[in-house]
């Protein structure tokens, strides 16, 4: 019944209340044998608190919104793919994992250009060096690069902008 409920929850767009199920339904039944499909409904019930009708609708890029659902469901997934690595849903999990970590890298790269923006050039830098550290097989990590070199430049710091053009040509656009 509970399943069901949070099966439903979800189709009808009630993320809240899916996840006081989920979150009642794992507290209760840690062994259940359907646990695994339980964490990746969670998985899925975060994924769905990032997305809106009607910014799918109009294409809106969500790149520069609260990151903290897609945090939550990447979580989940990494998560579920540990516990039940044979799970007839963890293929699905890791493709999920690939497209939430893109997501999480063009947030901080929004954030990057965010500060290039308002010149505030140190900031600029720590934020692409930590999407390079975090995310470095991610298109963000590469136009990272962009925004870097900019701020070395502004800062007329020559031999990093240098070395960022380095990197630039061994990863490039």
């Amino acid at each position: 019944m509970q399943l069901d409920l949070i099966y439903a929850y979800y189709k009808n767009d009630d993320l809240a209340l899916g996840l006081a199920t989920i979150e009642r339904f794992s507290r209760l039944n840690p062994t259940h044998e359907r646990s695994d499909w339980v964490l990746y409904m969670r998985g899925l019930t975060h994924m769905a608190q990032d997305r809106n009708f009607m910014h799918d609708l109009l294409r809106v890029d969500r790149s520069d919104r609260d990151p903290e659902p897609v945090k939550a469901a990447f979580a989940d997934f990494d998560r579920l793919l540990k516990r039940y690595p044979n799970s007839p849903y963890a293929e699905d999990a890791q493709k999920r994992m690939v497209a939430l970590k893109n997501r999480l890298a063009n947030y901080d790269l929004a954030t990057a250009d965010f500060y290039v923006r308002r010149e505030a050039w140190i900031a600029a830098i720590n934020r692409a060096q930590e999407i390079q550290k975090t995310y470095p097989d991610t298109e963000a990590a590469r136009q990272s690069l962009v925004l870097q070199k900019k701020a070395f430049e502004e800062l007329g710091m020559q031999e990093q902008v240098e070395r960022t053009e380095k990197l630039m040509e061994l990863n490039p656009l």
